[in-house]
Order: C-alpha cells, then sequence, then structure tokens
C-alpha cells in the first residue's frame, strides 16, 4: 500500500555515506538516510530531553545526484525538499514495516551548523576557448582592448561583441 506524495522539508543529520547507482536508462540517482529528531530543554527540570529520531530513505536524481554525490557526507546537517511517499513493507519472515522516502528536489547543508561554499557547475561548451596565440605582427593599439581586457571579455563571451563593436563606423558624423 502507498499514500498520496505530499510535499515536505525536513531538517536533520545524514546518518550514511550516500552512494551513487544509474537508473536502467542510465541516469544518476543517489540514496542517503537522514535522521531528524527534536530535542529540548524541559522548562520545568531544566533538563535536556531527546526524541526519539525519525529515519527517512532520500533520493535523488539526475544533476542534483551528481551535486548531492560531490557534496554531502555522513553527519553533514541538511535540509530536503521533496515529495514524500510512505510505503508498507514485508519481509521474506514474516516481518513488516513502514517507512518514509523522500524524492528530493532541492537538498542543501543546513547553515545554522556550519558554512558551506558554493561551487557552480560549469556548463559544457562546444568547443574550448583557446586564447589568441601572440605573434610579432599584431602590435597593440590604442582603441584594442588590453591583453587583461581581452581575456576578460573573452571569458565573459563578449570577445565577438567588442570585435563587432570595433568594426562599426560610427553611427553619427
Amino acid at each position: 500500500m502507498s499514500i498520496r506524495n505530499d510535499t515536505i522539508v525536513i531538517a536533520g543529520n545524514i546518518g550514511n555515506d550516500p552512494t551513487k547507482n544509474e537508473t536502467r536508462n542510465g541516469k544518476a540517482v543517489i540514496n542517503f538516510r537522514v535522521g531528524t529528531s527534536h530535542n529540548y530543554i524541559d522548562q520545568r527540570t531544566g533538563e535536556w530531553v531527546e526524541s526519539p529520531t525519525s529515519w527517512y530513505n532520500v533520493s535523488a536524481f539526475g544533476n542534483i545526484a551528481e551535486h548531492a554525490k560531490a557534496s554531502l557526507h555522513r553527519g553533514d546537517p541538511v535540509i530536503v525538499v521533496g515529495r514524500l511517499r510512505i510505503r508498507d513493507w514485508e519481509a521474506g519472515d514474516g516481518k513488516k514495516g513502514r517507512e518514509a522516502e523522500i524524492t528530493a528536489d532541492a537538498i542543501g547543508h543546513d547553515l545554522n551548523w556550519g558554512t558551506s561554499a558554493f561551487v557552480r557547475r560549469q556548463r559544457a561548451t562546444a568547443e574550448p576557448v583557446q586564447a589568441p596565440q601572440p605573434s610579432d605582427a599584431d602590435a597593440p593599439s590604442d582603441d584594442a582592448p588590453s591583453a587583461d581586457e581581452g581575456d576578460a571579455w573573452r571569458i565573459a563571451g563578449l570577445e565577438v561583441l567588442a570585435e563587432d563593436e570595433a568594426s562599426k563606423e560610427p553611427a553619427f558624423t
């Protein structure tokens, strides 16, 4: 029996190093478990009260799976947003149970417990951009951008724009 998918947000700690696999179609999938608990200080007694830990199986597909595998480790505090599915199961020995599964739409480190550094994924290009090779015939002029400016334009994808602008005649004479 399966209950409808609902959106859920959980904050907890990763219980195992994420494992990466592939679907039959070759799409990346990552799996790990997240444990959550709501511990608090009892106002009457002043003592720390630990609630039972709830465990969730988390799966993610595609780009998020690739990025999660490179970023997440056992013990990391995370926040997971995804679709919840409660699944009943029965083992061969007659043992029965119920588990919560989340198909993640977003995963991130919980910054209440530390810092994290974001590194944007580089997009694949059709062909690598190569720096122009200097030659004796290329003499710098006052109108040409310096080497540093030219590199910055190329990195930003604006070298074609700069060349086009340089070849245009002035609009007003």
